[in-house]
């Protein structure tokens, strides 16, 4: 911008030199450029005019706050909407907000907005993508295949204890101490036990054990359980290891936690992959190694997922092909869980099953799930033994796939889990009371 006395009104001449020296010199003063000719410009009197009469007060500016605006009811409705987006003059505004301690019907109508304005701009997670770091390790791998790689079936449990253990890293005294609740069903009974987060971190480094065990690596527990009478379990090992802790465990359980699960993947890729028929014991079942670290995986992502409810930060679910995997570990233990809710006397009186030979076709709900990691799984309903059939298709119930993952983690109860249902109801409620008491501790 330019203006009258504005050095720049003078183009391209040169800047006039200020010594006063020479006849064409000229020098800055009071209200422009002057000839230095006229040697010294005398400074203005500071208390009186050339008259001898004081100067006159300095005007008051007054109040120099917008002049308030006089606007009718329906102009004042009209800018809410400008007024949620933050767009209006500082009147505007002034007269809105004014406006809005006196009208109910215009505050009801201007929360609203403020609320679908919060909707347009969600707050950003900072972690990472957690399909990210699949995404890098394969173009990784397909540059440079690994001498020793990792499984496939190790891969979900590998990249869900990365994960945690980035979510534990900046953690300080307090998050770990911040009071998480373990839930789980038991019984077709909601159950939970309060811990801290290192307590959780704890319950996982107790039962990752059991793995740990059976590939003949050491226990970190084996002297807890030694001395601790039924011990054998995830929650008898858990229980016994935060009984046998003199304080609650605190951060420094962070660290053997994550030496064991860096050996459990180290140990199952250098031998190739052969050893995942071994058997895991959980105490009162086992599980194959491949669907052990499958469960372990699992289980890591739904503990996480309650530290992260502690201390009040986001945390995505896994990768889709890997929460792919867990879905398909959750269907295929269903028709077990089944047989099991029938011999404690758990099933709905109409769920009684049909004789049926090993092998042979039965009657089947047809488990859809919805999203990237879904699909669709045929489960037996009359015996673990039988095989699920279209043909012989009684039920079908659709889910979203982290959902269901909720609903077996005993973190939603079953009577809210299923998105759509058709067909026998008995055998839908057997279902998902079964996927539920696929949960524990």
């Amino acid at each position: 911008m330019s203006g009258p006395g504005r050095f720049e009104e003078h183009g391209e001449h040169e800047r006039p030199e200020a010594d006063g020296t020479g006849s064409g010199d000229v020098t800055r003063g009071p209200g422009g450029f002057q000839p230095s000719g006229s040697s010294r410009i005398p400074p203005p009197r500071a208390s009186v005019e050339d008259g001898g009469f004081p100067l006159p007060g300095l005007a008051d500016p007054g109040d120099l706050r917008p002049v308030a605006l006089d606007l009718s009811h329906d102009v004042l409705k009209s800018l809410l909407g400008a007024w949620a987006l933050a767009a209006c003059s500082t009147a505007e505004t002034a007269a809105v907000e004014e406006h809005l301690g006196a009208c109910g019907s215009c505050a009801d109508e201007a929360r609203r907005l403020r609320e679908a304005v919060g909707l347009l701009h969600q707050p950003e997670s900072l972690d990472l993508d957690p399909g990210l770091r699949t995404r890098v390790l394969a173009s990784c791998l397909d540059r440079r295949p690994p001498h020793i790689p990792v499984p496939g079936w190790a891969a979900p449990y590998d990249a869900e204890t990365a994960r945690l253990d980035a979510l534990l890293q900046d953690f300080g005294d307090a998050e770990w101490h911040a009071p998480v609740r373990l839930r789980w069903f038991e019984a077709d009974t909601p159950a939970s036990r309060r811990t801290t987060v290192a307590g959780v971190i704890a319950h996982l480094l107790s039962v990752d054990g059991l793995i740990a065990a059976a590939l003949g690596l050491e226990d970190p527990l084996a002297e807890v359980t030694e001395a601790a009478e039924g011990a054998v379990g995830p929650a008898g090992r858990t229980e016994a290891f935060w009984r046998a802790s003199h304080f609650p465990p605190t951060r420094s359980v962070r660290a053997p936690w994550r030496e064991q699960s860096h050996s459990l993947v180290r140990t199952v890729s250098f031998t190739g992959g052969r050893s995942s028929g071994l058997a895991v014991a959980y105490g009162d079942f086992e599980l194959p190694l491949h669907d052990a670290m499958l469960d372990r995986a699992f289980e890591c992502w739904v503990h996480a997922e309650d530290i992260a409810e502690a201390v009040d930060y986001p945390y995505e679910p896994p990768a889709p092909r890997h929460l792919n995997r867990m879905i398909d570990l959750a269907a295929r233990m269903l028709p077990v869980a089944l047989a099991e809710r029938r011999r404690a006397g758990l099933s709905a009186p109409g769920a009684a099953p049909h004789l049926v030979t090993a092998g042979t076709p039965g009657r089947s709900l047809r488990l859809e799930i919805e999203g990237t990691a879904g699909g669709e799984w045929l489960i037996p309903l009359d015996s673990p033994a039988a095989v699920g059939s279209a043909d012989f298709e009684v039920a079908h119930v659709a889910l979203d796939g982290v959902e269901f993952c909720r609903l077996a983690a005993g973190h939603v109860p079953p009577e809210e889990a299923a998105a759509g249902q058709v067909g026998d109801r008995e055998a839908i409620k057997d279902v998902l009371f079964a996927a539920a008491s696929l949960s524990r501790m």
